[in-house]
């Protein structure tokens, strides 16, 4: 169990999530005792499959507009429950609106493309700072046709060319993980991922989806309804535009620091026959402690003037578009680090 500024997460299968008042009482068959949370100190709860949440919290939570979301164990998303929706319907109704016109949806796709492409070369060049040689060469040769590729963004009149400007950038960066994250192997492996590398990436992805998730929900925006990923059943494709800025900074350079300073163990996973790759429970822990850290740091954010906390970068991002699509600035703005 580990509680991250007002998220609790529950990773260890056997718990079960009670109310008792106006708390929330944790109890585990192997840990005698009675732990209980103020209500008050928790704005979401996430729990691994295999952690019950009894019906009476489920619908206290409901009624205080504090979401529970269920991931497996290498935290991809399984459901989510939360009270009624927020939000002014005149801010949804622009939301559809800006997707029926496609000039409106092509300039939001190429926003979202151009705010990921942008950190993914930060990433790199900063990385290559520290770097000498061949793999120093390798990485500012992968940066450099990142900045071409945002040239080629700029050009791009539909969003065949978008994506495919999108696909080929992200295909040189996965290539690139090798120089990165030296001993990983290059290329993205989902679905099961096949190495520590790509576990851990799967990991921080379903934990920034389920914050930008929180985030749409919040800000009263509809979570279905994307630009660049557009409209697919079961597909919260508002959520995966919104997270493509943000994944270089906020999960690949995590993952990659953990990696290269030695502080992801043997025991934090396991290898299943067949050769796929999971964290085990005290390699989740390890993680949700350094995401707690992570999310506490202060990243410079030009659209709003200032610097924010990690944390509240999905918050930010979620009310800019909404800002936007209200017709009170002229366009959205991604976050980007210079």
């Amino acid at each position: 169990m580990t509680e991250i500024l007002n998220t609790l997460y529950v990773t260890t299968t056997g718990t079960s999530l009670h109310l008792d008042g106006d708390a929330l009482r944790i109890t585990h068959p192997d840990r005698p005792g009675r732990h209980l949370l103020p209500l008050v100190r928790i704005d979401h709860i996430v729990a691994w499959n295999g952690v019950t949440v009894t019906a009476d919290l489920m619908h206290r939570c409901a009624a205080d507009g504090r979401s529970v979301t269920w991931v497996t164990q290498n935290g991809r998303f399984l459901a989510r429950v939360s009270g009624p929706q927020t939000g002014n319907p005149t801010l949804r109704l622009a939301q559809y609106r800006a997707h029926e016109d496609a000039e409106h949806r092509l300039d939001l796709a190429r926003r979202f493309v151009a705010g990921k492409l942008h950190n993914y070369r930060q990433l790199l060049l900063r990385s290559a700072r520290d770097q000498k040689g061949a793999r120093q060469s390798g990485l500012r040769a992968i940066a450099d046709r990142h900045g071409a590729a945002l040239a080629d963004l700029k050009d791009s009149t539909n969003l065949t060319e978008i994506l495919g400007v999108e696909g080929r950038a992200a295909r040189d960066y996965f290539q690139g993980l090798g120089l990165l994250c030296p001993g990983s192997p290059p290329g993205r492996t989902r679905r099961p991922a096949t190495d520590p590398l790509n576990c851990l990436l799967s990991f921080g992805y379903g934990m920034l989806r389920v914050a930008v998730h929180g985030a749409i929900e919040q800000v009263g925006l509809d979570p279905y309804i994307g630009y660049l990923h557009g409209v697919r059943a079961n597909k919260p494709s508002l959520a995966l535009d919104l997270m493509e800025e943000l994944r270089p900074l906020l999960v690949d350079r995590l993952v990659i620091t953990l990696i290269n300073r030695g502080q992801l163990r043997p025991s934090h996973t396991t290898t299943l026959p067949g050769g796929v790759v999971e964290l085990t429970e005290s390699g989740r822990r390890f993680f949700l402690e350094q995401w707690s850290e992570s999310r506490s740091r202060q990243w410079p954010h030009a659209g709003v003037a200032r610097s924010l906390p990690a944390a509240m970068i999905p918050l930010t991002q979620t009310r800019l578009l909404a800002r936007h699509l209200r017709g009170d600035s002229p366009g959205y703005i991604p976050w980007t680090v210079t």
